[in-house]
């Protein structure tokens, strides 16, 4: 049996007075909990159970803050948004919401959980020593996707340092903020090397925008790396990270235009936001990734291997339908190189290859 949760809450009705997991599903859907989970699982460190956990969570909080202020539970919610306010709630209950009637769940459990949620920016926490209090951080993008909108144009476009630099900064860090001790230090490091890269060379730096607002939604860096970086590609990827470590030095140096010696290219990102990832955008920028490849080949003759990371794995089914190749892996981590050669990647069918792709990465 679980046990029951918040004892001091306020009568649900009269025929059941405690909001218990089983009561969770019954004001808060699960269609709708299935609907944030596929929403949320496009957020950098988030696995399907994390979202799982935090969609419940986050409606529970939701729910016992509307019988805190003296509603009843009489209609199911229908839309998540950020809680008002602290709402305090025990590792017992976040085990109890986590977890229901599964013996796999401790209370220390639920906590390391909840210190996951906040280290990926979606949780507050505060504790005062005997009481815990959570609330729930706006998270724009999943409070107004529910809305019914007009479908969003976008356009492929060069990198404009002055007016993309910090939104495609924060895009970045959020996308990978599983591997970040500090997201917000990460943001600041990953807007500085944006705009040194597009001075040093700025036909590498892609864009997706939209057409209505401008604002940059994907990006796509092509990086030229010199002859004596491209040693980094033949060992644990975690030996070269730069942006999301404490490094203070790029180990990959960027070649210089008419560097006959440049053999590679390094993607050093390419992510497009969750709200737009879908075939036909994944089509845009991987036709432009193309097209700058092409452009690529005029300033370096000798350009011919394609080199990348996987680090989240949303991007797992992509790189199997555009055929890179996993190299070298991390001995104790899933983080691995993978590589294509430059003229199998221009030569390739794209939408053919996108067709193949499971659901897991298209919405």
């Amino acid at each position: 049996m679980p046990s029951k949760l918040m004892s001091s809450l306020k009568p649900v009705s009269q025929s059941n007075d405690r909001l218990e997991p089983d009561s969770l599903d019954r004001f808060f859907p699960l269609a709708q909990q299935r609907l944030y989970m596929s929403m949320l699982m496009g957020r950098g460190g988030l696995t399907r159970r994390r979202a799982e956990y935090f969609v419940r969570l986050w409606a529970y909080l939701l729910l016992k803050q509307r019988q805190l202020s003296g509603g009843r539970l009489t209609q199911p919610l229908t839309q998540l948004h950020s809680t008002d306010g602290s709402i305090a709630c025990t590792h017992r209950e976040a085990a109890d919401v986590f977890y229901g009637n599964q013996d796999r769940g401790s209370d220390r459990a639920a906590g390391m959980m909840i210190d996951r949620f906040v280290a990926l920016g979606l949780l507050e926490k505060q504790f005062d020593g005997q009481t815990l209090c959570l609330q729930i951080r706006s998270i724009p993008e999943l409070e107004t996707r529910l809305q019914p909108q007009i479908p969003i144009t976008l356009i492929p476009d060069a990198f404009n340092p002055r007016t993309d630099t910090i939104p495609i900064a924060n895009l970045i860090a959020r996308t990978y903020a599983e591997l970040m001790k500090d997201v917000a230090k990460a943001s600041h490091k990953i807007a500085k090397a944006l705009r040194s890269w597009a001075q040093q060379y700025p036909k590498g730096l892609r864009v997706l925008r939209r057409a209505d607002n401008l604002n940059p939604v994907g990006i796509s860096v092509l990086y030229p790396v010199t002859s004596e970086s491209e040693v980094y590609f033949f060992q644990p990827p975690s030996k070269s990270f730069y942006l999301s470590s404490d490094a203070d030095v790029d180990p990959f140096k960027m070649a210089v235009v008419g560097d006959q010696d440049c053999t590679s290219v390094y993607i050093r990102s390419w992510v497009i936001d969750t709200p737009y990832l879908q075939t036909e955008n994944i089509y845009l920028l991987l036709e432009d990734s193309r097209k700058t490849l092409i452009q690529m080949q005029e300033d370096f003759p000798n350009l011919c291997d394609i080199y990348s990371l996987i680090l989240h794995p949303l991007y797992e089914d992509l790189r199997l339908a555009l055929g890179f190749q996993k190299t070298f892996q991390d001995t104790q981590r899933s983080y691995h190189w993978v590589y294509l050669a430059l003229d199998r990647f221009v030569a390739l069918d794209i939408k053919q290859a996108l067709s193949a792709m499971k659901q897991s990465l298209i919405r």
